[in-house]
């Protein structure tokens, strides 16, 4: 049987043979680990390829780059990465607010940067539709007197999406301003520094790789979208169609090797965004820490 030596102030030291663990049971914890991880994300993705599998390769081309899906791929991606963007800028000003500044209703505030996860997508789609429709609350302003339609055109699209995505920024960037150290921020000023030139030499080599990681956490998620989307896109093929929409359409038609060649293509691209963000956000990593 091991034992454990340990000596009066010292940390635990195994004996010769047994190598010492904070945590026992590593084997049986990544085994089980590997195999939940197997079950719940690489064993459906596999599904999807296989079953594209069976396509031929003229009939994979004809099925992701008809005329129809590339109107649905630029919509998504496209609504997708305009909404991350707003909500990288807005959710950091944001987040900024509820860290550094003491105001009446700041919970309630806070808390509400949490309704898009609670909100059930259906009831948020059809909320967004009610307000800006043409006879909605801010629909009939902004299309009375500024002459810009939201609901059913790809605008209603971009509202959607920068909805469901503002709390993933917020909660990525909030915790990393509390973190933030303010005295770095006092010892720039007093050296001469303004307020501008603090912020974006002190403040914003900080919280850059947390806005990376919101803005693929955003975007990721608004690409997948459908509830919040399909009441105030309109749903018009080459004009407010999304691409989870047409997957959906492929399915109840029942042709699922289609739908799954689409999700293929939807989960390559969303794949390299990711990994490319990713780059980036090590590459900030880097040049922040030297």
């Amino acid at each position: 049987m091991s034992a454990v030596l340990t000596a009066p102030g010292a940390a635990p030291v195994a004996a010769r043979g047994a190598p010492f663990r904070v945590m026992p049971g590593f084997r049986l914890s990544l085994g089980f680990t590997i195999f939940y991880l197997a079950l719940i994300v690489l064993i459906p993705l596999s599904a999807i390829f296989l079953k594209t599998f069976t396509m031929t390769w003229e009939g994979f081309i004809a099925a992701v780059t008809s005329d129809r899906v590339m109107a649905s791929y630029r919509l998504t991606f496209g609504a997708s990465l305009i909404g991350a963007f707003i909500n990288v800028i807005f959710g950091g000003i944001v987040a900024w607010v509820l860290v550094r500044y003491e105001f009446p209703g700041k919970r309630f505030v806070d808390a509400l940067v949490d309704l898009p996860f609670a909100l059930p997508t259906a009831v948020a789609g059809i909320t967004l539709t009610a307000l800006y429709s043409a006879n909605g609350w801010f629909g009939q302003f902004i299309e009375g007197v500024l002459g810009i339609k939201v609901a059913f055109t790809p605008l209603g699209v971009v509202v959607a999406l920068t909805f469901i995505g503002l709390p993933f920024v917020v909660r990525t960037v909030q915790p990393v301003l509390e973190d933030a150290e303010r005295e770095l921020e006092e010892a720039a000023a007093s050296l001469g520094a303004n307020a501008f030139q603090t912020f974006t030499r002190v403040v914003f080599p900080t919280i850059l790789p947390s806005l990376m990681t919101g803005f693929a956490l955003a975007f990721a998620r608004a690409t997948g979208e459908f509830g919040s989307v399909i009441f105030i896109a309109g749903n018009m093929p080459m004009v407010s169609e999304i691409t989870p929409l047409f997957i959906i359409t492929k399915l109840e038609q029942y042709d699922y090797a289609g739908a799954t060649a689409i999700a293929v293509v939807m989960l390559v691209v969303s794949f390299l965004m990711l990994l490319g963000i990713n780059l980036l956000q090590a590459w900030a990593r880097g040049k922040s820490g030297k």
